[in-house]
This record gives structure tokens, C-alpha cells and sequence, in this order.
């Protein structure tokens, strides 16, 4: 049984081949180039994930003409019934009804396309809470599970409880909009003067400001039992911001303009509000379901900060947060949905890394290197040397095995720096990344060290894709400054052999020069999707002041 899962509606398109007992998975932004694959629009939810969807057959052997169940994260009927809250909206636009019988129609294109190229199977239509859900639960090793899905908005729900139970996923309560905690950051990264796609910003702005001073003007947006949210003061289907300026007192932030110190308290005070309520919902979850694991999935659980809090102050204890938390994973959730619940599968095709993209060999990658006339090294030491070039300083471009899955780099498609270097961390946030000064950066440590330099109260297996702050010790502090934010947190990634075995050995030979056993990651990327392809790679080597490029085991350096 071949299955095909696919996420396409808003963004973050992606594509998941099951085969058998294996499945393979992938995002369309790795091949197309553009941020979240395309831009949530109500014109375009019809616009499939071709790159990947080829990406995940060719992983499997298999042609379209060959799969018999292909399965969409949603489900259009439910979503139309947006048009019938009593909302604010513009007309044409999300939640009218000219708007939402426009984005209905494009998606019920969708089957028409890919019979089109071949498909003769099944197609159907699935939740995209469910599948949100699904991702987290199925691949977590769990045989049973809370699972809590924080999400924008799926059809009409925005936040849904469920219980997993072997292959069974009983949905026990919902909420829908505009009770959103996705919204609420999305509304609120674009007043602070950023995009709808830049909460990670401002989860990193929070750090830096004082909750208090917004926190009464924050009850009044969001109530907490219940839990609702203010939409008069959010209107979250407006580009009006009148309602949060009034509330706050100071005008939306433009581009351009200064980030002061209103805009790092609101940060601050978002980010407490949205741990209250999620310890709120989890309270309840643990009632319903008497369960001490827990799986998170939905674009609010990539918040590490949030992750931390609520699993180390809530009342589970054992974590798994899907790597691709956002809609991208619901590609994955699709597949697994009808891999259980329809085929009755009883059997789990556990998650153990998120190296699930494209590969190059060395030959490959020899091979392209010499069309290209670009000079190269192979080397045979090739840890002790690049790790001494991180010892001097330099910025190291890391393009090894297969790319990651999710919004992380997490060693695969990295560039890499000293962790004890202060000054590699504006070097790199302003003339290679071209970012905000305040955005802090990883540190991936070795995982046999992590209890000695971080104060990590529950271990979870969520720490080795990077989503869950840890505070740094102490008396370790000072010793790695360019990985230490404000608060004194790391979003850490614990890296052990049996997870990617060359990182590890670079880790470890850095360690063994510095007696530091970890290292400055960020994605290899700049204000682009992560680097995928060979090409990728070396465009942004040469176009940005990266000192030197490991591919393979090819070492290409500045002249």
C-alpha cells in the first residue's frame, strides 16, 4: 500500500510517501527557493508541492501512476463554514463568503490536477488538527499520549485536544476562531513590524523586556477561563491596527523604524500570556486523559521557550514535539491518518531524526565541484581541520548527508562558528545572516555534556531538534557568550552519535581543543530557505562572508 500525504492549503506545502513500513518526507521550499513555499493566499491553495511530491516517489521507487491513497491536510467543506461568524472581515477576503467559496473552489482543483498526471487512486480529504495531531502522536514512540495541537487555524478550529491510544487518536475537545494562539502571534508580530511568518523574532524580542508592564492590557485581549480571545480588539481578518494601538498606546512599528523598549515588553508580556493559557490547556488535557506523556504539534509548539515552560512546569513527564511542528508536518500527519485509521495499521513507523531530505555523495559532489572549476581540497583529517579553522575564528559553511526536516538546522545544512566568540556572533547576524542584533543563536552540544552545562529539569527527546530553551549554568556563562541570550537561555540541541555521527565527531574534536563541548549552529542560509542543493550551497558561500565550506568531505576555502 503506497500512501501520499500532501499539505498545500496555506503554506508550508509538503509531501509524505509511505511505502510499506518507511515513509519519506519533505518541503517544497528546499527545491523552490521561496520562504514557506508560497504566501497564504485564498487564490492559491491549489498549488501542489510538485518538487517535493517527486522528491518523496523517487525516495520510494514509486510514480504517481503507482500510488493508491493520496491524502490532503483539509478539509474544504469545514473550512466554508468560516463564512458564517459574526467577524470583521474584508470583502472578497478570509471569512466572507465571496472569499471563502473563491478558496473552496481552487481547492477542490486539487484531485482534478493529479489525475491529471497519472494518479488513479483514492483521494480524501483530511483534518488539519487531526493531521497536525497525527504528526506528533504517531511518529513519537509513544504507545500512549496527550497531544495537544496549537495551531493558526485548521478549518475552523485553532486548538484541539486529543488522546492516542495505539493507533486510535480520539479528538476530546477544540477550540475554534478566532480562539487562536497562532493568530495572536502572527497579529502581533506584524504590529511590532515584523511579518506574519516572524514569531520566532519575537519570541527572541521577549527575552529582552519586562512582562509587567503590559500585562493587564494583555487580559483584556485574552481571557483564560475560559479561554478566549478578544477579536474586537485583534481583528485578526482586518490589516486595521487600531485596536492594539489602543490598547498598547503607541503605534504600529513600521519596517524600518526603532525596536524601543514597549515593543520588547509586549514581546515579553505575549510570551507569559501564551505559557498561562497552555499550562491552562494541558491541566485539562492531563484530567481527560490521565496520561503522563505528552506530544505537542502546530506552528505555536516551535516556540522553545513556551516548550520548556509548559512541559517542566505542567504535569507531564515524558515530551516529543514533532521537528516540522508547523503546517509543513502536516504532510506527514495526512500519510500516518490514513496509514492508521483507515488501513488499521497497528504497527508505528517511529520518527528517530529529522534527516529525511535530499543526499550527495562524494563523488557527486567532486564531480559538480570540478564543472564548476571551483577549487577544493579533499581532506582526510577533516574534523581536526575544521574544527582548528572554528578555533581561529572562522565561519564554516557544513553541508553534510541528508537535509533536515523543519524549520532547524540541526548539523546537516549549518554554518558553524566558536561559541566562546563573542564578536563571531554580530559578525554573523549583520554581514552573513543580515538580521536583527537581537536574535540570539544555538548551541549544539554534545549530549553526554549537557546535564554540566544547562539546567535541564525533564530530558526529552524534543532537546535534538532544537526545541526546547535550556538556561545555561552559571558558572558557564561567560565561557559562551555568542550562544547565551539575554536571559541567559540556549535553545540547545543535544547531538549524540547514533543521531548524526559526523557532527558529533566535529563537535568532539572542537571539544578536545577547548575543553567546550559544543558549537555555534545556525542555518546555512541567508533570508532564504536553508540551502538544499549543491548549488544552494555555494551561491550562498560566494555571496556572503563565509570563510569556508565543507561539503562532504571537500573543503573549499576564501582565497
Amino acid at each position: 500500500m503506497t500512501i501520499l500525504g500532501l499539505n498545500c492549503a496555506y503554506h508550508e506545502s509538503g509531501a509524505c510517501l509511505i511505502k510499506g513500513d518507511r515513509f519519506y518526507v519533505t518541503e517544497e521550499e528546499r527545491f523552490n527557493r521561496i520562504k514557506h513555499a508560497k504566501e497564504t493566499r485564498i487564490d492559491n491553495p491549489h498549488e501542489l508541492p510538485w518538487s517535493a511530491i517527486d522528491f518523496c516517489l523517487d525516495q520510494g521507487s514509486e510514480k504517481l501512476t503507482d500510488v493508491q491513497n493520496v491524502i490532503c491536510s483539509i478539509n474544504p467543506a469545514a473550512r466554508f463554514r468560516n463564512h458564517l461568524f459574526d467577524d470583521q472581515v474584508q470583502p472578497g477576503s478570509w471569512g466572507s463568503e465571496e472569499g471563502e467559496r473563491a478558496f473552496r473552489k481552487r481547492l477542490y482543483l486539487i484531485p482534478g490536477m493529479l489525475r491529471e498526471q497519472g494518479f488513479g487512486g483514492v483521494f480524501r480529504w483530511m483534518s488539519h488538527e487531526r493531521c497536525h495531531a497525527a504528526s506528533a502522536y504517531y511518529p513519537s514512540g509513544f504507545e500512549e499520549a496527550a497531544v495537544l495541537s496549537l495551531d493558526g487555524i485548521g478549518e475552523t478550529d485553532c486548538i484541539a485536544l486529543y488522546h492516542g491510544e495505539g493507533h486510535q487518536l480520539t479528538r476530546l475537545k477544540d477550540y475554534h476562531y478566532p480562539d487562536s494562539l497562532g493568530f495572536l502571534w502572527e497579529k502581533l508580530s506584524r504590529f511590532l513590524g515584523f511579518t506574519e511568518y516572524d514569531p520566532s523574532k519575537v519570541m527572541g524580542m521577549g527575552a529582552y523586556g519586562k512582562a509587567d508592564r503590559y500585562r493587564s492590557e494583555f487580559k483584556k485581549i485574552v481571557s483564560r477561563h475560559p479561554f478566549q480571545i478578544n477579536n474586537r480588539i485583534a481583528c485578526f481578518r482586518l490589516d486595521s491596527f487600531k485596536g492594539l494601538e489602543d490598547l498598547f498606546g503607541i503605534p504600529q512599528r513600521r519596517k524600518n523604524e526603532p525596536v524601543t523598549g514597549e515593543h520588547f515588553d509586549i514581546a515579553a508580556a505575549l510570551q507569559e500570556t501564551t505559557g498561562q493559557v497552555v499550562l491552562d490547556l494541558l491541566a485539562d488535557l492531563s484530567k481527560l486523559t490521565d496520561s503522563k506523556n505528552l506530544c505537542l504539534a502546530g506552528g505555536v509548539a516551535l516556540n522553545c521557550v513556551l516548550n520548556r515552560q509548559v512541559f517542566e512546569e505542567g504535569p507531564f513527564d515524558r515530551l516529543w514535539v514533532q521537528p516540522a511542528a508547523n503546517d509543513a508536518g502536516t504532510a506527514l500527519g495526512a500519510a500516518l491518518c490514513f496509514y492508521h485509521k483507515f488501513q488499521g495499521n497497528n504497527s508505528r513507523i517511529e520518527m528517530r531524526d529529522a534527516y529525511t531530505g535530499p543526499a550527495y555523495d562524494d563523488e557527486t559532489i567532486e564531480k559538480h565541484l570540478v564543472r564548476q572549476g571551483i577549487p577544493y581540497e579533499k581532506v582526510d583529517d577533516l574534523y581536526e581541520r575544521v574544527s582548528e579553522l572554528i578555533c581561529t575564528g572562522k565561519i564554516v559553511g557544513w553541508f553534510q548527508g541528508p537535509m533536515e526536516f523543519g524549520p532547524r538546522a540541526l548539523g546537516n545544512r549549518s554554518l558553524l562558528a566558536d561559541p566562546r566568540n563573542i564578536e563571531i556572533k554580530q559578525r554573523l547576524n549583520r554581514i552573513v545572516k543580515a538580521r536583527e542584533d537581537f536574535r540570539p543563536f544555538a548551541p549544539s552540544v554534545l549530549a553526554e555534556y549537557a546535564d554540566t552545562w544547562f539546567e535541564i529539569g525533564k530530558p526529552t527527546p524534543a532537546n535534538q531538534y532544537m526545541l526546547v530553551c535550556y538556561p545555561a549554568k552559571a558558572d558557564k556563562r561567560d565561557m559562551i557568550p555568542a550562544v547565551v541570550h539575554v536571559d541567559g537561555t540556549c535553545r540547545v540541541q543535544l547531538v549524540a552519535p547514533e543521531s548524526n555521527e559526523r557532527f558529533y565527531r566535529l563537535i568532539h574534536s572542537f571539544y578536545r581543543k577547548t575543553g567546550v563541548p559544543m558549537l555555534l549552529n545556525t542555518s546555512f542560509n541567508h533570508q532564504e530557505p536553508i540551502v538544499c542543493s549543491l548549488e544552494d550551497a555555494l551561491n550562498t558561500f560566494h555571496e556572503r562572508e563565509i570563510d569556508a565550506l565543507v561539503m562532504g568531505n571537500q573543503l573549499i576555502t576564501r582565497s
